[in-house]
């Protein structure tokens, strides 16, 4: 048993949090500072002068006013879809809400690249859906969607689950008394909803307004997909095509480009904490009952409608991509006689590339989530039990790699891989980078859920352990981690989700050999196999419903919270 320090904890556990938060910190911050690195100093290439050249030529104003106004305008259109449902779902009584909550959350664990696949196959002359009904317009017809509007209606639609998640959030904790008091006070219909529910809530509006556009801003798969073939670029498809057309040579240019999009995200991300800050109405009493208002006749009607528009943002697409991976060629019709699974066939049996891919995906996610979750557990109890000024530093910046664009990440890792310290070797190019990436990106995916499990957790079990002789280990093995298993399996599960189908930050670390399944989705589209594009986007679509239906069934395990789609 080790020496008890004075705020509880022991030598051992002091080391062992040194060490582990020593290795967090390397993982998840290091690349962010290397990137701050090399856009303030003046070593090399990188200068003032280069970095004033970069930032005034044409095609970085043109992409920076592109980003703003995609990123802007897809952000109002997520608050107006966003709040609707929250609004709807949270105060009034709503049949079937479990339902219509988790159907809302599957956009956004839907990859964007496959967001806006779906999408192009429902709308356009070469639409298999529409030559079926008959309804395609003639071709030669512009694609509609190849286009600024079609990208500010994607990232409306991919983000719109960020906004009712955080209002919703925020609309349940209203409990039915503060409405009853507004009643008995003289308020009726909109201004009971004006003057008492809207500024109980503007914070959480505001602070998700905030973290949807920074994800917006740093969002590749749909600018990529619908804005490269229009001449449409964004600052990420921008970064992208310079460092694909001539490889790590436009490295500081690059960097100087990544800086531009990780400052804009900044500024969004210090308005989201100002607005949590500026939150001065404080409810108390969890025990009120929430907020139901009744629709009375109007409940049909309404619950007619939300579905209509789940069916539209969600099941159309799909079937629309299901439509042209069940066709020999796209923009042949579906019908009997021209049915067929070879694109199937061929994307899954027989391309070497996607078996490869399929193989790359699955072994960064499980690996990803594997070392987070041994990371992730033994440092966040540490944490809890002996807070420093290292480790609250550490837990104010983790946040920082996640809420940054995918595209300044993976830039930022290209700068501190591409030739290791003391060797001429170099982690560019290889499968761990990505890795690597994948660890940095998604460590508060892990952290997080499990942060918050072990403050629901009372000290004294660990202490009662430790006093009758338990080592570290044995408190970690025996107590730590079966209380805390519910979260970190559900934070795995959510990390696997999002690093399966991840492909922001993949898109710049790839290599051939080393290609992820959004990297072969990009690639198959990019090069007319459409079909196939199809066929292996359903695939992903499959598994990643699966998995949340997974998630659903182990819920009741899990701690509240923890599930992103449930209270």
């Amino acid at each position: 048993m080790g020496v008890l320090t004075k705020n509880g904890g022991s030598r051992s556990e002091g080391w062992l949090l040194s060490t582990i938060l020593i290795v967090a910190i390397s993982l998840t911050l290091a690349p962010v500072l290397r990137l701050f690195v090399e856009g303030v100093t003046d070593q090399g290439a990188v200068g003032l002068s280069l970095a004033g050249e970069v930032l005034r030529q044409p095609s970085t104003l043109s992409a920076l006013k592109h980003s703003l106004v995609t990123a802007g305008f897809g952000t109002l259109v997520s608050v107006v879809l966003g709040s609707a449902f929250a609004f709807l779902v949270a105060l009034t009584d709503l049949r079937a809400k479990a339902a219509l909550v988790f159907c809302l959350m599957i956009p956004m664990m839907i990859p964007p690249q496959i967001t806006a696949l779906s999408w192009t196959q429902i709308m356009g002359p070469s639409s298999v859906l529409l030559k079926t009904l008959g309804l395609a317009p003639p071709l030669g017809s512009p694609q509609p969607l190849y286009s600024a509007q079609g990208i500010i209606l994607l990232l409306g639609i991919q983000h719109m689950s960020i906004i009712f998640l955080t209002l919703r959030a925020g609309l349940r904790a209203i409990p039915q008394e503060v409405v009853e008091a507004a009643r008995i006070s003289g308020a009726r219909g909109l201004r009971t909803w004006w003057q008492v529910v809207m500024p109980l809530t503007l914070p959480s509006l505001a602070a998700g307004t905030a973290i949807t556009f920074v994800t917006a801003l740093g969002n590749f798969g749909i600018p990529a997909m619908l804005g490269i073939p229009a001449g449409y670029a964004t600052l990420p498809t921008l970064v992208y095509q310079k460092l694909a057309g001539t490889g790590t040579s436009v490295l500081a240019e690059v960097s100087i480009l990544a800086m531009l999009i990780g400052a804009v995200a900044v500024t969004g991300i210090l308005t989201q904490r100002f607005f949590q800050s500026r939150q001065r109405v404080y409810l108390v009493g969890a025990t009120s009952r929430p907020l139901a208002i009744p629709l009375g006749a109007a409940r049909l009607p309404v619950e007619v409608l939300l579905w209509a528009v789940v069916c539209t943002i969600l099941v159309l697409p799909m079937f629309g991509l299901l439509a042209t991976s069940l066709v020999p060629a796209y923009g042949v019709p579906l019908r009997l006689d021209t049915v067929t699974l070879q694109a199937w066939t061929e994307v899954l049996l027989r391309q070497p590339v996607t078996t490869r891919a399929l193989a790359n995906s699955f072994g960064l996610a499980i690996g990803a989530a594997v070392v987070l979750m041994l990371l992730c557990l033994p440092l966040a109890w540490l944490m809890e039990r002996n807070p420093t000024r290292l480790s609250r530093l550490f837990d104010s910046l983790l946040d920082l790699p996640y809420a940054l664009p995918g595209v300044v990440l993976s830039i930022a890792m290209i700068l501190l891989l591409i030739k290791l310290p003391f060797t001429d070797a170099t982690l560019y190019g290889t499968i761990w980078i990505i890795f690597l990436a994948y660890l940095a990106r998604f460590f508060a995916v892990m952290f997080r859920p499990v942060q918050a499990s072990l403050k629901q957790l009372d000290p004294a079990m660990g202490e009662a352990a430790q006093s009758v002789g338990a080592s570290l280990f044995q408190r970690l093995r025996d107590v730590i981690v079966p209380l805390s298993a519910p979260a970190a399996a559900a934070g795995a599960i959510l990390v696997f989700l999002t690093a399966f189908n991840e492909l922001t930050v993949s898109a710049l670390l790839w290599s051939s050999g080393t290609e992820t399944l959004g990297v072969v989705i990009f690639n198959l589209d990019d090069s007319g196999e459409t079909a196939m594009a199809s066929a292996l986007a359903m695939t992903i679509v499959l598994v990643v419903m699966a998995l949340m239906v997974l998630v659903q069934l182990m819920s009741r395990r899990f701690p509240k919270g923890v599930v992103p789609w449930q209270t």
